[in-house]
């Protein structure tokens, strides 16, 4: 089992991560170089950071516009349907119970009566489900898998499944694509001769030297950028840099903003596979899914160009997921115990009914398409078989399901629990025939590793890393894991760090420390997401607390057939015969 005494001490106060060559991770000064022969690895992909001042989140919205009118006298039965289209059941009793006319004491007292059960059975389900007595605004900080959702900049993020394109979703419910000019393994890039390399750094020195001359008499808020930037729609104070030691970028000029009235609370953004440009956004009150044109010049798209997908109480939406062929799209709320199989062509949906659990947090659809997990609000959580629809439900000990990711081949489940600072591992095996329809799951989960807070004795003096699992993703090659690992709240020591495994899927299971990422100094992770088609190993982007936006590349060669470990290790994978040990007796389906 992998621990984090077995990792490397993290970076030194004030270096930053900057890239993995050789199995091991190099950290130095943000103005560091990358490699000459990695240089162009990264060229065109735009490193952003958007400041928390520069955007404006929007105020509470009133529930309805009754207090814009001037208020009048309306009968009994008019008020108590307009509270039923408002409110429901619980208004209509409401406003029956407060009403001022005298003839209709009998109707008063059954209504305050009727209200004082529905209220006794209200709380009654909100002590089992506390989650359900918080507001949308405190449920989605709740079940994002953004570290700090309500106080960040960034608040969502996705990359394109195909292209080197990606959306971010701000604290100003605004969303903004980037692109860019060619896809990072792009053979145009990789056959720049050293010469050619030379001449682009040089060109990028000299550009550095003229706008630190003009920096001088420029604005705080605003960093300038060559002329053929210029009509680059960003706000004053986000910033276009350029990745340490890369060329100078030349990124598309055109990016869109999408808004929307109904694009509130963004909590999660997924792009549909096998198509150019359609985004699912998951809203506070339904699911947006944008269709934008590739080819536009335009930056503000209109709200014409969004589906509004909304289901009676299925609000707040947290959590998205595409199948792999783009043909379905899932959504969850922590409020609907049903996980809603949209068609969107058609905006019509299948409700997943099943009762337990308090509704559904988070959705992650397997590599392959053969499974979902649909993580719940309760102490369990079930993994569905995308054919048939059937599930198995496996209850944890401590708390619920916090985060997961799936094997490139849907093979395998790694997956964390609320309240506990472990990884498990759960293993599906593939049916056929007469058993084609189980989901095939392992009866118990697996410790393969233990992130417990370690004390780290370096030359700048002690760090404390460790804690529970707020986010975790695997590389589409399946050799690097990625957890974002939130620091103990009650130690002002430990701190929020992302810690990077070498994974190996086949023939056994293994998993080896690799290192840990750091920022610039006072920056913290929030979300961490894979490039899902970097050809030179993998490539992770991190969005931290100060708004930037950087990509850290691990490059490495993928192993095409099974072998062993690129380095000596003190770990060593257990075989399946020694699963009985290995494996922890953590779930039960009594």
């Amino acid at each position: 089992m992998c621990s984090l005494a077995l990792f490397p001490p993290p970076p030194a106060p004030g270096d930053v991560t900057l890239y993995e060559c050789h199995n091991a991770l190099v950290s130095g000064h943000i103005y560091e170089t990358l490699p000459l022969a990695f240089q162009d690895q990264l060229a065109d992909l735009p490193v952003l950071t958007i400041p928390k001042e520069t955007l404006k989140a929007h105020s509470r919205l009133e529930h309805s516009t009754k207090p814009a009118f001037i208020h009048h006298q309306e009968t009994l039965w008019k008020r108590c349907l307009n509270a039923w289209r408002d409110v429901g059941m619980c208004g209509v009793l409401n406003e029956v119970a407060n009403a001022e006319e005298a003839d209709l004491q009998w109707m008063k007292t059954g209504s305050r009566w009727a209200l004082a059960l529905c209220h006794w059975v209200s709380s009654l389900h909100g002590s089992l489900f506390p989650h359900l007595s918080l507001c949308s605004e405190d449920m989605i900080a709740e079940f994002s898998q953004a570290v700090d959702w309500a106080g960040c900049s960034i608040r969502a993020f996705a990359w394109h499944p195909h292209t080197s394109k990606f959306a971010v979703a701000l604290l100003d419910d605004s969303i903004r694509v980037y692109n860019t000019n060619r896809s990072p393994h792009s053979p145009s890039g990789s056959q720049l001769t050293s010469k050619g390399l030379l001449k682009r750094r040089l060109s990028q020195l000299i550009l550095k030297c003229c706008r630190l001359s003009l920096s001088q008499a420029a604005s705080p808020g605003w960093t300038f950028m060559p002329a053929s930037a210029k009509s680059h729609p960003l706000t004053a104070g986000t910033r276009l840099q350029s990745e340490p030691g890369t060329p100078l970028k030349q990124t598309s000029v055109t990016v869109p903003i999408l808004k929307h009235r109904l694009q509130r609370n963004v909590a999660s953004m997924a792009w549909k596979p096998l198509c150019a440009s359609i985004l699912a956004v998951a809203c506070q009150s339904c699911v947006l899914v944008w269709h934008l044109d590739p080819t536009s010049l335009s930056t503000r798209p209109s709200s014409g160009c969004a589906q509004v997908l909304a289901y009676p109480g299925h609000s707040p939406v947290t959590s998205l997921a595409w199948a792999p062929s783009g043909e379905m799209l899932l959504s969850a709320s922590p409020v609907d115990t049903a996980m809603l199989v949209w068609d969107v062509s058609t905006e019509n949906c299948v409700p997943l009914q099943w009762f337990g659990g308090g509704g559904v947090t988070y959705l992650a659809w397997s590599p392959d398409g053969s499974k979902v997990l649909a993580a719940t609000p309760s102490a369990v959580f079930r993994v569905w078989e995308a054919q048939m629809w059937t599930c198995e439900r496996w209850p944890t000990i401590k708390g619920r399901c916090q985060t997961g990711c799936w094997s490139p081949d849907g093979s395998r489940l790694l997956f964390t629990v609320l309240g506990e600072s472990v990884i498990y591992s759960l293993s599906f095996s593939e049916y056929s025939g007469e058993m084609q329809g189980q989901v095939g799951g392992s009866k118990t989960a697996s410790i393969v590793a233990d992130l417990s807070e370690t004390t780290f004795e370096t030359l700048y003096g002690e760090a404390r890393i460790g804690g529970e699992v707020h986010s975790m993703v695997w590389d589409p090659s399946g050799e690097r894991l990625a957890a974002l690992i939130r620091g103990n709240p009650e130690t002002p020591e430990s701190r929020t760090i992302v810690a990077v495994f070498r994974t190996r899927n086949s023939p056994v299971f293994e998993l080896l420390p690799c290192g840990f990422l750091q920022g610039e100094p006072g920056a913290q992770p929030q979300l961490i997401a894979f490039h899902p088609c970097f050809k030179k190993g993998a490539l992770l982007t991190v969005c931290w607390s100060t708004g930037r936006i950087s990509h850290i590349p691990f490059f490495f060669v993928s192993a095409q057939v099974p072998c062993f470990s690129p380095s000596p290790s003190p770990v060593v994978a257990l075989s399946s015969s020694s699963a009985s040990v290995r494996e922890q007796p953590l779930f039960s389906e009594l």
